[in-house]
């Protein structure tokens, strides 16, 4: 007998959300992964956005895309080591397993934190206005998240607890958790941290717009909003993470990155309010054509 407020599979089932019967597919003795067209595709939608931003603020047209080249990689790599950090129990029995980037787990407090660092770094190389930069990626980062995030769905992880809602989420058995072996659908946290993001994302651009953000409060902003939703979504999931005191580590995460955007924007808009003059990042702008083959990115 299920616990006391689950509908019986039967039911649950008539109103719920199918998860996909496998994530790759085979173009002959090629495998295909959903997972990683998930994450293509994202970063695809995010070089596009911030382009855009980036010339509309006088930008060259090439400096985005001069810059994923190194902060995506990056990203990537420091959203696993993140993931198989705190994540570390999963691949005691088999270490090899830290290394299959495509049976997913990623944590992007790694893939930001990396990505965005190493994006800075080659930025500061190519002489480029940092804080106006953060400002042009922080809608964009949220969109890739939120088309990334799909690729959970594809995986069947990443799940909540136990629900009979018409949007629940029909997980197959043999990717059900210990202890949870009859229950059919689960809260989809996959959908809620997508949708979220995508909130984000206009609320970024839409404050952007309302109060002329500068001096990188549009991407506190981001960091910010994005850490209340990441927040009560970890809440909701039931997959295997570390505890500290009583709540899981990424919920404690979120709560600090989430003072410290806070903080930023307080102090950031007393120090410097208004936004950077458009004349100073053509300024800045006009120097990485000349000096990018000096700095590294591919032209």
């Amino acid at each position: 007998m299920l616990p006391l407020g689950l509908a019986s599979p039967i039911v649950t089932l008539a109103a719920s959300i199918p998860s996909p019967p496998r994530g790759t597919l085979y173009l002959g003795p090629v495998p295909l992964r959903a997972y990683a067209f998930c994450i293509v595709a994202g970063v695809i939608a995010a070089v596009a956005v911030a382009r855009a931003r980036w010339v509309a603020r006088g930008g060259d047209e090439h400096t985005i895309a001069d810059l994923a080249i190194w902060a995506v990689p990056a990203g990537l790599i420091g959203a696993r080591l993140y993931h198989v950090a705190t994540d570390y129990q999963l691949y005691t029995d088999d270490p090899m397993g830290a290394l299959r980037i495509w049976d997913g787990g990623l944590g992007i407090w790694g893939g930001v934190a990396v990505g965005t660092g190493v994006g800075l770094w080659m930025a500061h190389r190519m002489k480029l206005d940092l804080p106006t930069l953060l400002d042009t990626v922080a809608p964009a980062i949220p969109l890739a998240q939120a088309i990334g995030r799909w690729g959970n769905w594809f995986n069947q992880e990443l799940f909540g607890g136990p629900t009979s809602l018409p949007w629940a989420l029909q997980i197959d058995p043999q990717f059900r958790p210990v202890g949870f072996e009859e229950v059919a659908t689960f809260h989809p946290t996959f959908l809620y941290e997508s949708l979220w993001n995508i909130g984000v994302a206009l609320l970024v651009v839409w404050a952007d717009r309302r109060w002329r953000l500068g001096h990188g409060r549009a991407f506190a902003l981001y960091v910010a909003a994005y850490t209340v939703g990441r927040g009560w979504i970890e809440y909701l999931r039931i997959d295997p993470a570390e505890d500290v005191l009583g709540l899981r580590l990424n919920v404690w995460v979120s709560l600090l990155v989430l003072l410290g955007a806070i903080a930023y924007l307080v102090v950031s808009n007393r120090r410097h309010p208004g936004r950077e003059a458009p004349e100073t990042l053509r300024a800045t702008a006009a120097e990485p054509s000349q000096h990018a083959g000096e700095a590294g990115p591919a032209q």
